[in-house]
């Protein structure tokens, strides 16, 4: 045995090199350098745990079926649409603005329509007390989908207005995404709930072996939508849970998420009702017609509650990653202010530059996170990027602990709003699938400037000196993370 020892460490070594050159030539294919350096910086020094992490959740983007649904659902939605204007008829835009619209709709496939904007609901409660009130209005059909669900005190009032539902021959359909969910409290007996209910539903990206599907863990469906009758529709930040996420430690300490939801009709919820279609279809095999032929009613007069509205589905469906192409050129844009909320700020190089040289060409920037997040590696990675924003003069406003202000949205220059899912992280980017709305020229930049007050009222502003005296374990903490924000 002691003869085979040399052998053996010399064959180890030949592989472990082998592992090590072919990673340098490979890994960097198609990936953005920030990725591709966390990833050999893992793989270099401890190959024996980097190298099967890369094969599990190396690549962001899901292939095979999965991808070939999304690609033929967006040439479909194109060729569908390809009679509709870039822009609401009489909606004057300005040259640059139309380029915006024009490099969503090149990405996604979705024109810029018209919609009308109900009201943006930040109390949490109440915003499930409107969804539900929805469904008790409705007549044909439900659809429901968001990544975390659970059947608690506080989301009863909706999950029963669903049973109401169906029991007035409504067909109602659901989806919840697997890994999202399966945590919190009646998971287990949250589908036998809603077979009783009658509800149909499906479980999103769902992780089951023993069935025959496996997946990325990390690869999730992060959208929240709420369509009734091809009429009416929700979208936002907030998962249907209560707003202690059912933690017992959260109840304690008393922390709340924080979100906000909007309620749209008009021709906008056509475009997030193809969203919905897609995916059931997806994890169902259905096939649902949504009510297209809603974008050719006439198209309103933009003004009021009146808004032109654009749709941006993303994720890994989507090789171009077109939330991330939108949030950079918006940033760009800004000329005078630019306020953005995000729980988890973990952006790329592009998005990180295009922020900090907006406070450099002298546009007021706000950025609105959580003073304690509540995911700790995220929360230090988050951190790190504290000290370059401080000194490139953008304000830091810290939402109190121990609430989570978990809203995802950001207001240009007070003329155009981006809403939805998305936080702006590479998670969002690269390995969520998100919703994402954009709009101008009604009432609902103003609703998001509303919402704003109601945040800086109670927020307090970080300071650089105050930053500069944080212990240094802290900082080394928030360095050690920050190489793991490209992972993410």
């Amino acid at each position: 045995m002691t003869e085979l020892l040399p052998v053996l460490s010399t064959l180890y070594l030949i592989a472990e090199y082998a592992v090590k050159i072919a990673a340098i030539g490979f890994v960097p294919e198609n990936r953005r350098p920030s990725s591709s350096t966390a990833w050999l910086l893992l793989i270099l020094t401890l190959p024996v745990v980097g190298l099967p992490l890369f094969f599990v959740l190396g690549s962001p983007m899901v292939r095979g079926r999965r991808h070939a649904i999304q690609a033929a659902a967006n040439r479909s939605i194109a060729e569908d649409l390809a009679h509709i204007d870039d822009v609401p008829v009489g909606f004057e835009v300005d040259p640059g603005m139309r380029s915006t619209i024009a490099l969503n709709r090149n990405l996604t496939a979705m024109p810029c329509v018209t919609g009308i904007n109900h009201g943006i609901r930040s109390d949490y409660e109440a915003s499930i007390a409107a969804m539900a009130e929805a469904v008790d209005a409705a007549e044909r059909y439900v659809h429901v989908e968001i990544y975390i669900m659970a059947w608690d005190h506080t989301t009863d009032v909706f999950f029963t207005a669903l049973a109401r539902a169906v029991e007035r021959g409504v067909i109602v359909r659901l989806l919840l995404d697997h890994i999202g969910s399966r945590k919190y409290p009646g998971f287990k007996r949250l589908g036998g709930r809603l077979d009783a209910a009658g509800i149909q539903w499906r479980l999103m990206m769902p992780i089951q072996p023993l069935h025959g599907r496996w997946r990325r863990p990390d690869l999730r469906n992060h959208r929240k939508l709420l369509v009734v009758d091809g009429n009416k529709a929700f979208m936002g930040s907030q998962n249907m849970i209560d707003s202690t996420y059912l933690s017992k430690k959260n109840q304690r300490v008393g922390r709340h998420w924080h979100d906000v939801m909007v309620e749209l009709s008009g021709q906008i919820v056509a475009a997030i009702e193809a969203v919905f279609a897609v995916d059931w279809y997806t994890e169902s095999g259905e096939r649902i017609r949504p009510d297209i032929q809603h974008l050719d009613d006439p198209a309103l007069p933009i003004g009021g509650q009146v808004n032109a509205l654009q749709l941006i589905p993303s994720g890994p469906g989507f090789e171009t990653e077109p939330n991330l192409r939108l949030f950079d050129r918006l940033i760009q844009s800004a000329t005078e202010r630019l306020a953005v909320v995000s729980p988890y700020f973990v952006p790329d190089e592009s998005l990180f530059y295009a922020l900090t040289t907006a406070a450099h060409r002298g546009v007021d920037v706000e950025l609105y996170v959580c003073e304690e997040a509540d995911q700790i590696v995220v929360g230090h990675a988050q951190a790190s990027y504290y000290q370059v924003l401080l000194e490139a003069g953008i304000r830091i406003l810290r939402y109190p602990k121990p609430a989570v202000l978990h809203s995802k949205f950001f207001t240009v220059d007070d003329k155009v709003a981006v809403f939805g899912s998305s936080n702006l992280d590479m998670r969002s980017f690269g390995l969520d699938y998100e919703i994402t709305l954009m709009a101008m020229g009604g009432n609902f930049v103003a609703d998001l400037d509303k919402v704003l007050d109601e945040y800086r009222a109670v927020c307090s502003e970080l300071t650089l000196e105050e930053w500069q005296r944080r212990p240094w374990h802290e900082r080394y903490l928030n360095n050690v993370f920050r190489l793991t924000s490209a992972l993410m």
